[in-house]
Parts: C-alpha cells; sequence; structure tokens
C-alpha cells in the first residue's frame, strides 16, 4: 500500500512538472519531441508548398507566415492557417524573427520548418526557436555556425580528414591582406562572403587589374544579404565541376549519405540544371564522396538534412567548398533516384525518431535531373525579370515527372523575392532516357506573361556536350555561341497556323454573338466568307518584330481556307479544341496534320508545339497605338524595379561608354547600370536607397565623343 502511495505521489510531482513546461506565457506549449502535430513553415513560394505536401500526407498541420505582396499566393492558400507578417522588405517580414515566432506561440505550432534562404541558416533564430520550447527543424545551432563561416569549417574539415582546397580565412580583412593573399595564391582567386550561400557575395578576380573592383562589390553584396562582409580568397580551380552530397543525420549519431548531385551547369554562380547521380562517376569515386560528406557532417554533430558540396577537377579528386545546413533547393532529384521523401525525413528526425534507413538500404536507382525554370531573359545576361503569368500550362504529373512550384496562372512573380517559377523534376532508367524526358517535358512548359530561361534550357539539354555528360561550371561561357544561336526565320507554315487561329477565333466569337442575337441571320452573325458567285478573298498582315508579312487568305465552299505567303499556298483546316483548360489548335496544313498550343492575348498569337515555341503580332492600327517603347533614350534606364544600393556619378561627371553609373539591387542580385554611351552627366535622377521602377530614367547624359568635361 505504502509503494502505492510512493508511486501515486511521484507521478503527481511529475505531472505538476509537466504542466509548467506545458504551459508558458498563456499559451500551450509542447515539452515532449515526441508528436509534431502543426508546424509552422517559415518561408514562402515553392519550398513552403513542398514542405506543406507531405506535412499533409503525414497529417501534420501547417502554418503560413506571409508579407503583403504574397497576401493572396498559393502558399498561403495550401496552409491551414495563415499569418501576416509584415511589407514586401525581407528584413521586415520573412526575416523578422520576433514576428515569426510570435505566430509560432500564437498558432500553436510545435515545430518550426525554415525551408532555405531566408532563416534557414540563421544560427540566432535557431537558438531562439529552442529556448522558446520550438522544435527548428534542421541542425543544432552549433553546427550552423560552425559551417556557416567558411573560414571556421575549412579548419573543421581540414582536421577531419576531408580534402580542402588552398585559400586565405584569416581575420585581417583589410583590401591590402587580401590582394596581398590574393597575389600569393595565383590568379584566377574566388573572393567569396565567409556567410554567403547561393551566389550572394562571390566573385571572381582575374587579375590584380580587377581585384580591388570585383572585392568591393562582392563585399556590398555580402552586406546586402546577411549584413557580413567578411571575405574569404580561394585558388579557383578552372572549369571544375561542382558536385554535392546529401547527407541525413539523426539525434542517436547516424548519419548516411544519398549518392552525389552533380550542379556544374550554372549562370551567376547559381544553379539551373541538377542531376543525380553525377555522370561519369564510378563507384568507387562515389563512395569516397559519400563518405567524406558523412565524415563532414560527424564532424559537427549534424542532425537533418545537409549538403556537402565539393570541386571536382578532370582527374575527378575532389575539395571540400562548404555545406549548406538545411535542405538544398535540388534536393527532389536526389529522392527520385532513392525513393525517398527527405521532408518527411525532416519532419520524423526533428520529432526524435531515428533514420528510416541505414546507409545499407539506401539503394541507388535510375537517373533524375532538375530544370529550375526562371523569370529572366538568357540573351540579356540572365538579367531576372517580374511580371503576371498570363498563361501557364506545364506537362501532368506523374511518377516519374514532378512540378515543384509556388505560382499559379494570374499569379504575379514578384520583384521582391527570387525569381524561380517553378522547378521540374524527371526520373528515368538511366541518364539518356531522364533526359529524353527532361525535353519532353519543357517542350510542354509553357508560360505567357513574362521572359523565362525555358528554350535556353532545351537548347542546353540539347547540346551533344551535356548529352555525352562533360559538364563544369564554365560550360555555358564555353559554348555560348552553341547556346544561343541565332534566331531561325519563321516558317510559312506556323504563319498559317497563326492566321488559322486569328480565324477560328473570330469564328468563336461570332457564333457566340449569334446563339445570343434575336436576329440569327444577320450578316453580323456569319463568318464563313459565303458570297454569291464568287470566293472571299481577305488579306491579313503579321508582324515579326519589325518585319510585317501578308496573307491572302481564300474562304472555300467546304470551310476550309486557302493560304498563300511568301509566294507558297497551303490548304488550310482545323478546329480550336479545349484540354484542361487550355487551347490547342487542330489543323491540317497540305494534309500534314498538327495540334500545337494556342494562346491568343491583345495583339499577340503565341503557338508552343514540339518544334519550339513562336510569338506572333498582329500590328495595332498607328490612331490606335501609343507611344513606343522603343523612344530614342538620353540615358542609363532600370532593366527591372529594384533599389539603388550606390551612385557612382555625380552631375558634370564625364563617362565613357560602359563605365558603371549605379548599383541596384533587384531578385536579391546585385546589378551595375552602366552608361549606354559617352557624354556628361546631366542629371542624377535617383538617390541611394531610393526605388526605381522598370524602365524609369535613372541618369541623363549629355552625349559629347572623345572630349573630357571641364
Amino acid at each position: 500500500m505504502a509503494t502505492v502511495l510512493l508511486t501515486t505521489e511521484i507521478s503527481r510531482t511529475l505531472n505538476k512538472h509537466l504542466l509548467k513546461l506545458i504551459c508558458a506565457k498563456g499559451s500551450v506549449r509542447y515539452a515532449s519531441v515526441d508528436r509534431i502535430e502543426k508546424v509552422l513553415i517559415a518561408n514562402r513560394g515553392e519550398i513552403a508548398c513542398r514542405v506543406m505536401r507531405t506535412a499533409k500526407k503525414m497529417g501534420v498541420r501547417s502554418v503560413a507566415v506571409y508579407s503583403e505582396p504574397d497576401r493572396h499566393s498559393m502558399h498561403v492558400a495550401m496552409a491551414d492557417e495563415a499569418y501576416h507578417i509584415g511589407p514586401a522588405a525581407s528584413q521586415q517580414s520573412y526575416l523578422c524573427m520576433d514576428k515569426i515566432l510570435d505566430v509560432a506561440k500564437k498558432s500553436c505550432a510545435q515545430a518550426v520548418h525554415p525551408g532555405y534562404g531566408f532563416l534557414s541558416e540563421n544560427t540566432e533564430f535557431a537558438e531562439q526557436c529552442k529556448k522558446e520550447g520550438i522544435i527548428f527543424i534542421g541542425p543544432p545551432s552549433s553546427a550552423i555556425r560552425d559551417m556557416g563561416i567558411k573560414s571556421t569549417s575549412k579548419h573543421i574539415m581540414s582536421a577531419a580528414g576531408v580534402p580542402i582546397i588552398e585559400g586565405y580565412h584569416g581575420e585581417d580583412q583589410s583590401d591590402e591582406k587580401l590582394q596581398k593573399e590574393a597575389a600569393r595564391i595565383g590568379y584566377p582567386v574566388m573572393i567569396k562572403a565567409v556567410r554567403g550561400g547561393g551566389g550572394k557575395g562571390m566573385r571572381i578576380a582575374v587579375s590584380e587589374a580587377t581585384f580591388h573592383e570585383q572585392l568591393q562589390s562582392a563585399r556590398r553584396e555580402a552586406r546586402k544579404s546577411f549584413n557580413d562582409d567578411v571575405m574569404l580568397i580561394e585558388k579557383f580551380v578552372e572549369n571544375p565541376r561542382h558536385v554535392e552530397v546529401q547527407v541525413f543525420g539523426d539525434q542517436y549519431g547516424n548519419v548516411v549519405y544519398l549518392f552525389e548531385r552533380d550542379c556544374s551547369v550554372q549562370r551567376r554562380h547559381q544553379k539551373i540544371i541538377e542531376e543525380a547521380p553525377g555522370p561519369d562517376i564510378s563507384s568507387e569515386v562515389r563512395r569516397r564522396l559519400g563518405e567524406a560528406a558523412v565524415r563532414a557532417a560527424k564532424a559537427v554533430n549534424y542532425v537533418g538534412a545537409g549538403t556537402v558540396e565539393f570541386i571536382m577537377d578532370a582527374q575527378h579528386n575532389f575539395y571540400f567548398m562548404e555545406m549548406n545546413t538545411r535542405l538544398q533547393v535540388e534536393h527532389p532529384v536526389s529522392e527520385m533516384i532513392t525513393g525517398t521523401d527527405l521532408v518527411e525525413w525532416q519532419l520524423r528526425v526533428a520529432a526524435g525518431e531515428k533514420l528510416p534507413l541505414t546507409q545499407e538500404e539506401i539503394v541507388l536507382r535510375g537517373h533524375s535531373f532538375e530544370a529550375r525554370i526562371y523569370a529572366e531573359d538568357p540573351s540579356n545576361n540572365f538579367l531576372p525579370g517580374a511580371g503576371p503569368l498570363l498563361h501557364l500550362s506545364t506537362p501532368q504529373e506523374d511518377q516519374c515527372t514532378r512540378i515543384e512550384t509556388g505560382v499559379r496562372e494570374g499569379d504575379e512573380v514578384s520583384a521582391h523575392y527570387d525569381p524561380m517559377i517553378a522547378k521540374l523534376v524527371v526520373w528515368g532508367e538511366d541518364r539518356s532516357a531522364a533526359l529524353k524526358k527532361l525535353r519532353y517535358c519543357l517542350r510542354q512548359y509553357n508560360i505567357v506573361g513574362l521572359n523565362t530561361n525555358i528554350e535556353f534550357l532545351l537548347s542546353l539539354s540539347g547540346h551533344p556536350e551535356f548529352e555525352a555528360g562533360n559538364v563544369h561550371t564554365s560550360f555555358i561561357s564555353q559554348h555560348y555561341d552553341q547556346l544561343f544561336p541565332s534566331v531561325q526565320e519563321v516558317s510559312p507554315e506556323v504563319l498559317c497556323q497563326a492566321a488559322l487561329g486569328l480565324l477560328l477565333q473570330e469564328k468563336h466569337y461570332t457564333d457566340k454573338y449569334r446563339d445570343q442575337s434575336s436576329d440569327m441571320y444577320s450578316p453580323f452573325a456569319c463568318s464563313n466568307g459565303r458570297r454569291l458567285n464568287v470566293l472571299q478573298c481577305r488579306e491579313l498582315t503579321l508582324q515579326l518584330g519589325d518585319k510585317k508579312i501578308a496573307l491572302s487568305v481564300t474562304y472555300n465552299p467546304d470551310g476550309t481556307y486557302s493560304m498563300e505567303t511568301e509566294g507558297q499556298v497551303f490548304h488550310v483546316s482545323g478546329e480550336l479544341q479545349m484540354d484542361r483548360d487550355v487551347t490547342y489548335l487542330w489543323c491540317s496544313l497540305n494534309g500534314v496534320m498538327c495540334r500545337p498550343k494556342l494562346i491568343i492575348l491583345d495583339n499577340t498569337i503565341h503557338i508552343f508545339s514540339t518544334e519550339g515555341s513562336t510569338q506572333i503580332d498582329v500590328p495595332v492600327p498607328k490612331f490606335l497605338a501609343g507611344v513606343t517603347a522603343s523612344s530614342a533614350q538620353s540615358g542609363a534606364v532600370a532593366p527591372m524595379t529594384g533599389t539603388i544600393e550606390k551612385v557612382l556619378v555625380k552631375v558634370g561627371d564625364f563617362v565613357q561608354k560602359g563605365d558603371p553609373l549605379m548599383v541596384m539591387i533587384a531578385m536579391k542580385m546585385e546589378h551595375t547600370i552602366r552608361a549606354p554611351k559617352a557624354g556628361v552627366i546631366r542629371k542624377v535622377l535617383f538617390k541611394e536607397g531610393s526605388q526605381a521602377n522598370r524602365h524609369a530614367a535613372l541618369v541623363d547624359i549629355e552625349e559629347k565623343d572623345g572630349a573630357e568635361a571641364d
């Protein structure tokens, strides 16, 4: 009896202490990590949607946070709950720790998933979560700190037996010291922010003459992105491969690797196409890569999903570059070749479970590619863009095809955040099959409303050297001419398809008017071109750039058309068909059948087929046309909406064509605005810190040739 009473008293005491842990600051707290029933995703866009899908599958409720421009975004619509956290600026919303933690407490979320970017590798945020009794779905703050400072991580990796590359990681950060170390290491060198990532705060100095300019540019971008401009200098390995290993650890000291990814093909030091496993990597090198990555993770007591990045030379020697202490953008390709869900692993490990699989149970099967679809203009140095998705149609998802996105048709790609629209992920039995699948799906990914890199991705994935797996970080610059071929002439067949699309749309609207009209025999309710004793002929004008093209259309009695353009005659027929809210043009040209996708918006016809995409305009009458956007400019204009970070000139300065005028921050990247011509600065129209809209005049230049200003 005494034993029972003692046991009861101990139970009461434990329950009392447990209640103290559970109730804090008037809100429900959870002391145990055995269960996660609600998770807050401290991010936006594609990655927030990705986490929510797995959470829903596991029966875990999701909480979204959003800034003002994201109020109607896809991740807000997908969440079980959503909380407004501030204006567009990340520093006042997605980077504001206090606001996010306040939402976590208000919503009674037991855990926070940081996604990637924003606060995902912020030591202070991880520590604040722990202090508040909220599970941070990521590694310990000590691992984030050690791996986040590149100079520290190099020392740790060297001690752990992980190969590292020569460089300077010292405390003396004077320009003179860094330049001296660069000369010692030998040009070219890579200048990197110690807290960098995602290509931010990274520059290549090819010679001593360019070192100072590149250093200052890297410092500015690092301060803006990480609030820290400490730099390290490393020997730049020319034409290396960027190979990274997916690792995963649990709270019991177990760490596994899920094989490597090749992310070599990049622009602006940012990845655009990734694959797993790496092409032409032997099983022996693959094993050594994986084991080195596991040593790296164990050296910092790593828990959760992480990526160890290596530089690999032509002889397959590899050197530690950095460790990303978070889920990577390109994690889906690792999932596709291992049959895993890494977000599910994150949630289970964060809840105190052991790793779902041992190293021996993780099997590599097949090959996977991921293509990042961006709002950008590849022909203009991959300049990021923003704007509405007026039309968006995608390939059908299945077990071999995934689309990771955070936008829908009608949404806008914001100038405030990253310009990525989606990730197209495919799987095949081998690399050749996966690459074939990737190209097929890219043809079906059609967007109208802004520039994208889809055609460039098609050109890249179809390049013979890429098909052969001969990839490296200089791939784009080395094969630039082949990747950016001259614009092909639009064929007469495509012009006829565009004309047929216009005629069938006109017929559709006429039939609609007829059905609503009280006079079905009105001449306005007929579009078949019927005439007595004669066939109706009609002239159409289409426009390709500045070139106008005439088509002569004859309406035949059987409802078909005869079209003549550039001396060729085509017998044309067809109809419009709807499939999944997309219009297709089912047409026959001289007996050859085809079914391109057709989008007509305003005065522009967009045709998408397996052969490519074409944009054809219908000329606007002069009395309807406004002032053209091609008016001569007297100075430099903003290529996109952004913030003026630095003004480099003043009124009266003389500049040569190409001289830097301003530094602009847009889409999380630094852009240098250069003089379009030589002359004298007449007006500087924006101050540092001010916001400039796209195409706004920034600097007024009075043209002068050859003579210095007084």
